[in-house]
């Protein structure tokens, strides 16, 4: 299954243009009330740019540019990186080159599933090919590297869909497949490996993320049966935690004082529902001497996401998985405050800000809860019909039975990711963005 998981960034301060990674920054930025609460594809969605061939990935954000990835081709022959003005849609550039390890372009694997990083110089792209460069905000090339000529073949049924997420200085890479796997520092200037530090074979789509530990910066990796914390700077693993399950899509989510959230899904034929059932978890990691310790704190009972991280806001944590149900627990003591249905599919992590939790349906339809112990629903927009979006070509039908029941699913318009400036959200379709605001 392709990473489809969307970033969560809570937002408290001052607002500054920027959602640079697929976790977002240092917890930084908007007024709720700049947003948009009620919109509709008629009313309220002010732009809608079309992006060459498909994509999984979610924008980021650098001032008044956003960048995107995506692929097309049969053989996913292209990839391309584009960049569009956030105020009007505008494209203002567009770079293409090939992919270096072409293969069949299919509703069943990951579609340029990582999502880029951008900071004041530079945005990152990340394909599943092992594909990585550097381009400057203008569209130049900085830097260019095939990775699986270091470090693969990759060896990957549904493909690779970690993103990568970045320090000052880095850019960190987590290459998790069936063959050998490790965790890689990229130096952002020059793409010059920085570190390297393997890791155990799996199948997993969970992407790394900073967290502060101990007041200082690791990179935590929740994935395939662990939770392991690293040092950034060297790759030096720290700790290791390994009484969890299920956890192969969600990312753990940083809620300060050395906490985080880890979410954990049964699979798809329910293979992992044991483990997984104890895994939805807070978990905490203390320093204590030369060691750290890690333990749960407490176990969110019933949650079961499929794709979408779980989040916390304002003292409370929330689950939400594909069926649009929704888990929301007391961040300190664990304690269920609800379980409420919305009417929509989740796939993505729901965007915190405010008095608001916004619900990102798979199908365009965005839920807005009141954020608080109260399950109150303040606006369902429907953000497109699929006849108001840009044709995408069909792929070739699936061979495989299993597969070809699955691909219905994907085959649809998909709200893969978003990205928030000051005053509009700005969502990713396969092979378009649409502003609303």
């Amino acid at each position: 299954m392709p990473s489809i998981l969307i970033s969560i960034l809570i937002l408290t301060t001052t607002a500054v243009e920027t959602w640079p990674s697929f976790l977002g920054p240092t917890p930084s930025s908007l007024d709720a009330s700049q947003l948009p609460l009620k919109w509709s594809q008629t009313n309220g969605v002010s732009w809608t740019a079309e992006i060459s061939g498909h994509g999984q990935s979610s924008p980021v954000i650098w001032g008044d540019k956003l960048f995107v990835t995506s692929t097309d081709g049969p053989e996913k022959d292209s990839y391309f990186v584009t960049c569009f003005r956030t105020t009007d849609g505008q494209q203002l550039w567009s770079h293409k080159f090939p992919n270096s390890v072409p293969v069949a372009n299919s509703y069943y694997v990951s579609r340029a599933a990582p999502t880029p990083t951008v900071d004041a110089e530079r945005v990152v792209a990340f394909f599943e090919s092992g594909d990585c460069l550097a381009l400057s905000h203008d569209g130049e090339v900085l830097w260019q590297r095939d990775l699986s000529k270091d470090y693969g073949p990759f060896v990957a049924e549904f493909g690779l869909g970690a993103s990568p997420c970045q320090t000052e200085d880095s850019v960190i890479l987590l290459l998790e497949h069936d063959g050998p796997s490790c965790l890689l520092g990229l130096d952002k200037r020059t793409g010059q490996t920085l570190w390297k530090t393997e890791r155990e074979s799996t199948r997993s789509w969970s992407s790394p993320a900073i967290v502060r530990i101990h007041d200082m910066p690791q990179v935590v990796v929740s994935s395939g049966g662990g939770v392991d914390g690293y040092d950034p700077h060297t790759g030096e693993q720290q700790w290791h935690f390994d009484d969890i399950g299920g956890n192969t899509g969600c990312t753990p989510i940083d809620c300060g004082e050395g906490r985080f959230l880890v979410g954990a899904s049964p699979g798809r034929n329910g293979e992992n529902a044991g483990s997984a059932a104890q895994s939805n978890c807070m978990i905490q990691v203390t320093h204590d001497g030369d060691q750290y310790l890690v333990k749960k704190l407490w176990i969110a009972e019933g949650a079961v996401p499929s794709w979408a991280s779980p989040i916390a806001h304002q003292g409370l944590a929330y689950w939400i998985n594909r069926a649009g149900v929704v888990h929301c627990f007391d961040t300190e003591t664990g304690e269920k405050v609800y379980t409420k249905r919305t009417e929509q599919s989740c796939w993505a992590t729901p965007l915190a800000i405010g008095d608001r939790i916004y619900l990102f349906g798979k199908d365009g339809l965005t839920t807005v809860l009141q954020a608080g112990p109260e399950f109150k629903v303040l606006a369902e927009n429907q953000t497109w019909d699929p006849e108001s979006l840009p044709k995408e070509s069909s792929l070739p039908e699936e061979k495989d039975e299993r597969r070809r029941q699955a691909s219905a699913m994907f085959s649809k318009p998909t709200l893969y990711g978003y990205a928030v400036t000051s005053d509009a959200i700005l969502v990713r379709v396969g092979n378009a963005i649409l502003c609303c605001e």
